[in-house]
């Protein structure tokens, strides 16, 4: 049933930007008294689904949907009528028509297209916008890369400012860094604000250690689920039980276990 609703979701965004497309061609060859034969949603070989002819143009809905048309007269590339092509130019053919009506006939489809997608991401991110943190929403600090924390940072710290300056989201930070050559980080760290300077080369050794994410969220630890097969369902642990030590965050949770040699952590 879902492989059904998908597949007629398909075709319904396909129907409309086919329709918005060929009325591209179709409105101005109107405009500029052009005949139109056909108007086509969907391919229509040896047969259509559905067909009705008002004044010149034949309405239809073909049954092959990879596309669509529209048939004008005296135009070459559309045309299959080779006779009428023999003919002198009639005045509502697209042959007889001036070049700049003739460009915006062509032309239409793909200006459509072009404003079409510009309106889709425009209601995409209006919709559903950019996921991301900001900087004062790391309630629990920054889990910073190794190379930092030889520089002096440490799990939890909070980026108050950069070089001074208070900077929107952590993805800035790290722009700053690497681009910018901030080294002065201004850190809230167990209540009190440090500042932490970064080494001159700093940029060039996260490159050449090939880095790529300098800070993560610290998130709280909080046990969910204790698998079956797993070694702590043999512990003392239960489900909503909260990590309360110094490391307050899964990273430094997943540091402390390996040296803790079996004693009790927290």
């Amino acid at each position: 049933m879902e492989f059904l609703i998908k597949a007629a979701q398909l075709i319904l965004s396909l129907s409309i930007l086919v329709v918005l497309h060929e009325l591209s061609h179709f409105l101005p060859a109107r405009w500029f008294k052009t005949r139109v034969e056909k108007f086509y949603l969907f391919f229509d070989p040896w047969f259509s689904l559905f067909k009705k002819k008002i004044g010149d143009t034949e309405y239809g809905i073909g049954w092959l949907p990879l596309g669509g048309y529209v048939k004008i007269s005296g135009m070459v590339d559309e045309s299959m009528d080779k006779a009428q092509m023999a003919k002198p130019p009639e005045p509502w053919e697209f042959r007889s028509k001036p070049a700049w009506q003739r460009l915006i006939i062509m032309v239409g489809g793909v200006t459509v297209n072009l404003l079409l997608g510009f309106l889709i991401y425009i209601g995409v991110l209006y919709t559903w916008g950019r996921d991301y943190l900001p900087l004062d929403g790391a309630t629990y600090g920054l889990h910073p890369s190794e190379l930092l924390k030889e520089e002096g940072l440490r799990d939890g710290d909070r980026i108050v400012a950069v070089e001074g300056e208070k900077l929107a989201t952590i993805e800035d930070v790290a722009k700053a860094i690497l681009i910018h050559d901030a080294r002065i980080l201004t850190v809230e760290r167990d209540g009190r604000q440090e500042q932490v300077v970064l080494g001159t080369d700093i940029a060039d050794r996260i490159l050449d250690r090939n880095e790529k994410t300098l800070f993560t969220p610290c998130v709280p630890f909080f046990v969910d689920t204790l698998l079956p097969e797993g070694t702590a369902k043999d512990s003392d642990l239960r489900k909503g039980d909260r990590l309360d030590r110094g490391e307050r965050n899964i990273h430094a949770l997943l540091r402390a276990v390996p040296r803790s040699g079996g004693r009790t952590q927290g």
